[in-house]
């Protein structure tokens, strides 16, 4: 999955980021609500968060050593 991301624009970036988080917080409401079967989709998708965000923050340095 992160090869793929690597290859993303800056703004692809941003909408995967929100799409996840999205998921996250529709995940994290079916837990409240009990309707999550798997829990461990929380963990997973809050690392993919993460691993979309540290793409962002490498991307924007590259962008600014570019210049």
């Amino acid at each position: 999955a992160m090869k793929s991301l690597k290859n993303n624009s800056a703004n692809e970036l941003v909408v995967k980021a929100r799409d996840l988080e999205k998921t996250l917080f529709d995940t994290k409401m079916k837990k409240v609500t009990g309707q999550l079967a798997d829990s461990a989709m929380i963990w997973r998708l809050r690392k993919d968060v993460a691993r979309v965000k540290t793409l962002q923050t490498m991307a924007a340095k590259n962008q600014t050593e570019k210049k």
